[in-house]
C-alpha cells in the first residue's frame, strides 16, 4: 500500500457520508474527508495534506479546501490523524491546584506556545494529592504525545517511571534524568533580604509550603543560606497548606516567634496571613513586614499591596512546552536556548517597612 493511501485512510477513519435511519427518521452522518474532497474538486489525499500539513500544496488549492471544510463544518479527526505518525498533536499539563492564581501564568504561557506549534493542551488537576496525580498521569499519558507536570507532588521514582514511557517535562521540580524548567530563586531572595536588611530587620521567618513541595524546600534552603551569610536570624514555620487558609492559620505562630519580617512560600499564604492580621487589627508592616512569592494576579490589590518575589510563570509554561515538543521530535538542539534557569526578582510594594521601634 502506498504512503499516500495510508494518509487517506489515516486522515479520516469514518466511511463516506451516508444516510441512516434512526427512530424512523433519516439522519446524515458527520461530513468526511471524501465529502470535502468532492466539494473542493481534489483527491482525499490532497485534503489530508492541506489540513494536517499546511504549506505542502498550492496555496489556492489549500484555500479552496479550507473553504470547503468550513462550509461542511468538517473537523479533522485527531485520533485518525495519529494512526500513521503515532502522534496526537496534544500535550498533557497536570497541575496540583488549578484554583491557585500562580497557575494562570503557567497555563497561559503553555497554551500560547502549544498553539504556535499546532498543538492542543489537555489540562488536568490533582488537587494537591500525590495519589490522585499519579493515577491521573497514568490515565492521560497514553492519549498525549508528552506530559508536563507543574508543581508536582510525586516522588522522584514515580516521575522517573513516567518519563521512561513518554516525553516528560517538569516545572519547579528537579529530578535526575528528567527534563525540567526551574527558576533561579537566588536573585529574588537576595533582593528580598537586602531590602529587609536596609529596613533594619535581622529576624525573619519563612512560612513554608507543603512538606512534599520540592520548591518550598529549595526556597527555604536558599533563604537560610543567604540569611545566615548576612548575619540574620531565620526560622522556618510550617509545613503549611499553600492556600489562603494556610497563611491565615500561621498568624499565631508568627506572632509567637517574635520575628519582625516574614517571607511566605507563595502569595496566597501571604495574603491569607494579611487577612488574619487585619481581622485582629494587627498592622502590616507596622507589626511585621511581609514578602510573598510568585507575584500572582491580584497581589497588588491587597491592603497593603504585597511586596513579592516575581517568577515569570508564563515564560516557564512556554518553555516547558518547547522542551516537551523537542523531546517528542527527538530534536534536543531546538531547546538549547531554554537551558538556563528563569531568573526571579523582587517587586517592592507596601507590605514591607522599617523594623518596629
Amino acid at each position: 500500500m502506498s504512503s499516500e493511501s495510508v494518509q487517506d485512510q489515516a486522515a479520516d477513519v469514518a466511511p463516506k457520508a451516508r444516510t441512516t435511519v434512526r427512530a424512523g427518521r433519516p439522519a446524515k452522518s458527520a461530513p468526511t474527508i471524501y465529502d470535502v474532497a468532492q466539494l473542493a474538486g481534489v483527491n482525499p489525499s490532497t485534503v489530508s495534506r492541506a489540513l494536517s500539513q499546511p504549506g505542502r500544496i498550492n496555496i489556492k488549492t489549500e484555500e479552496r479546501i479550507h473553504a470547503a471544510a468550513k462550509q461542511l463544518n468538517y473537523r479533522l479527526n485527531p485520533m485518525a490523524r495519529a494512526l500513521p505518525t503515532g502522534r496526537t498533536s496534544t500535550l498533557g499539563l497536570l497541575l496540583a491546584d488549578i484554583t491557585n492564581p500562580m497557575i494562570f501564568g503557567i497555563v497561559r504561557g503553555a497554551e500560547h506556545a502549544a498553539a504556535e506549534q499546532g498543538y492542543t493542551l489537555v489540562i488536568a488537576e490533582s488537587q494537591e494529592s500525590g495519589e490522585r496525580e499519579a493515577s491521573t498521569a497514568q490515565r492521560i499519558q497514553p492519549s498525549v504525545d508528552g506530559l508536563i507536570l507543574g508543581t508536582t507532588r510525586l516522588s522522584d521514582t514515580q516521575i522517573q517511571e513516567l518519563a521512561s514511557s513518554k516525553p516528560l517535562v517538569l516545572i519547579n521540580r528537579d529530578v535526575d534524568g528528567v527534563s525540567s524548567v526551574l527558576p533561579d530563586v537566588t536573585p529574588g531572595i537576595d533582593g528580598a533580604l537586602a531590602h529587609l536588611a536596609s529596613l533594619g530587620h535581622t529576624s525573619i521567618a519563612y512560612l513554608s509550603g507543603p512538606a512534599t513541595s520540592w520548591m518550598s524546600g529549595t526556597r527555604w534552603a536558599s533563604l537560610l543560606e543567604q540569611a545566615v551569610a548576612r548575619g540574620m536570624n531565620v526560622v522556618e514555620i510550617g509545613p503549611g497548606v499553600p492556600t489562603l487558609e494556610g497563611g491565615r492559620a500561621a498568624l499565631t505562630r508568627i506572632l509567637a516567634s517574635g520575628v519582625t519580617a516574614v517571607v511566605a512560600y507563595n502569595d496566597l499564604m501571604a495574603i491569607g496571613l494579611l487577612r488574619a492580621a487585619a481581622e485582629q487589627d494587627i498592622s502590616v508592616p507596622d507589626r511585621f513586614s511581609l514578602v510573598g512569592f510568585d507575584d500572582i494576579f491580584g497581589s497588588d490589590f491587597t491592603t497593603p499591596a504585597l511586596t513579592t518575589i516575581r517568577t515569570p510563570l508564563d515564560r516557564a509554561g512556554a518553555r516547558a512546552v518547547r522542551r516537551a515538543l523537542a523531546l517528542v521530535s527527538g530534536d534536543s538542539s531546538s531547546a538549547k536556548d531554554d537551558d538556563e534557569k528563569i531568573e526571579t526578582e523582587l517587586v517592592i510594594r507596601q507590605s514591607t517597612g522599617p523594623v518596629p521601634s
